[in-house]
C-alpha cells in the first residue's frame, strides 16, 4: 500500500511544475528568462565589449545610451528597435549601453533581462514576475523576426502597448532585428494577395514595428568605418604592428570573408592577436 502511495506522489510531483523561484536580484545585473518554470537564472559575466569600442555608430549609440540613462531615471523612454545590417553591433549596444549606464550611476539598479526569440509568447508572463520588483528592467530579444503562420508577435504587441495592463512602468523593451518591419518580404506581399482586405491584413502585422518609438537603423560599414574599427580595437587591446602592415591584413581579411562589418573587424583582431600571441582578455 505504501509502495503505491509512493508511485502515486511521485506521478504527481511531475505532472505538476516546480514553483518558481524568486530571483536574487543581488547575485546578477543580468539574467536569462526560463519560461518553464517561470524563473530568471542569474548571468555572472555577461559577454559585452565596452561602449568605446563601438566605432562608426556613434549615431545611434548616442541615441540608445540617451535613452537607456533616462529610462534609469524614471523619466519617460521608449521602446527600441535595433535594426538593420548583420555583424553590425546591434546587440553588442544594448549590452554595452545597460553596462555604461550602470557604471554612470554607481549602482546596479538597472537589470537587463535577455529573453529567447522562441519564448516570446511567455512575454505576459515575465512581466508579472518583474511589475512589482524594486528595479528598472531592460527585457532584450535578439534577433526577433516572425515567419507566417506565427502568432507570437500578438503577445508582444499586447506588452509592448496594446494589453490592458500594458507595459510595466519599471520595464522597457529593447530588441534587434535585420528586418525593419520584424517580418520577411514575401510574407507581407502574401497578406496582400491573399486577405480580404489586404491594407487591413497588412496593417495588423507591420504595425508591430510601431510599437518601438526609437527605431535605430544600422547600415554596412564603408572601408574607413571598418578600418577605424580594427584600429579601435588595436589600440585598446594593445596591439603593437605597423599601421601599414595592419591596414593590408585588415583589408585582406575582409576580402576574404567577403564582407565589412563589426564583427568582421573583431574576427580579424582575435587573428591578429593570436599571431602576435597577446591575450584579448
Amino acid at each position: 500500500m505504501n509502495a503505491k502511495l509512493d508511485s502515486l506522489i511521485e506521478l504527481i510531483s511531475r505532472a505538476v511544475p516546480a514553483a518558481a523561484q524568486e530571483p536574487d536580484w543581488i547575485a546578477a545585473d543580468a539574467f536569462v528568462w526560463v519560461p518553464v518554470p517561470g524563473e530568471l537564472h542569474p548571468v555572472e559575466k555577461v559577454n559585452r565589449v565596452d561602449i568605446t569600442l563601438l566605432c562608426a555608430v556613434s549615431h545611434v549609440r548616442d541615441l540608445l545610451l540617451d535613452n537607456t540613462r533616462r529610462f534609469a531615471k524614471g523619466l519617460p523612454a521608449n521602446n527600441a528597435l535595433l535594426w538593420g545590417a548583420r555583424g553590425m553591433g546591434k546587440s553588442s549596444l544594448v549590452k554595452a549601453a545597460h553596462a555604461a549606464v550602470n557604471q554612470e550611476t554607481g549602482s546596479a539598479g538597472l537589470k537587463l533581462i535577455e529573453i529567447h526569440r522562441e519564448d516570446i509568447e511567455s512575454l505576459p508572463k515575465l512581466m508579472s514576475a518583474i511589475r512589482s520588483a524594486p528595479y528598472r528592467f531592460i527585457v532584450f530579444c535578439d534577433d526577433l523576426s516572425f515567419d507566417n503562420d506565427d502568432t507570437s508577435y500578438k503577445s508582444l504587441k499586447a506588452v509592448l502597448e496594446g494589453g490592458i495592463e500594458g507595459r510595466p512602468d519599471n520595464v522597457i523593451f529593447y530588441a534587434t532585428s535585420n528586418r525593419r518591419h520584424l517580418l520577411p518580404r514575401d510574407m507581407i506581399e502574401n497578406e496582400r494577395s491573399t486577405a480580404i482586405n489586404p491594407a487591413e491584413a497588412v496593417e495588423e502585422k507591420v504595425s508591430l514595428s510601431d510599437r518601438f518609438g526609437l527605431w535605430l537603423g544600422f547600415h554596412k560599414c564603408s572601408q574607413d568605418d571598418y578600418l577605424e574599427m580594427v584600429r579601435g580595437y588595436a589600440a585598446h587591446y594593445g596591439l603593437e604592428i605597423a599601421e601599414d602592415e595592419m591596414r593590408a591584413k585588415a583589408l585582406e581579411w575582409a576580402t576574404t570573408r567577403g564582407s565589412r562589418s563589426g564583427r568582421v573587424a573583431f574576427q580579424f583582431i582575435q587573428d591578429l592577436a593570436g599571431r602576435l600571441g597577446k591575450s584579448l582578455s
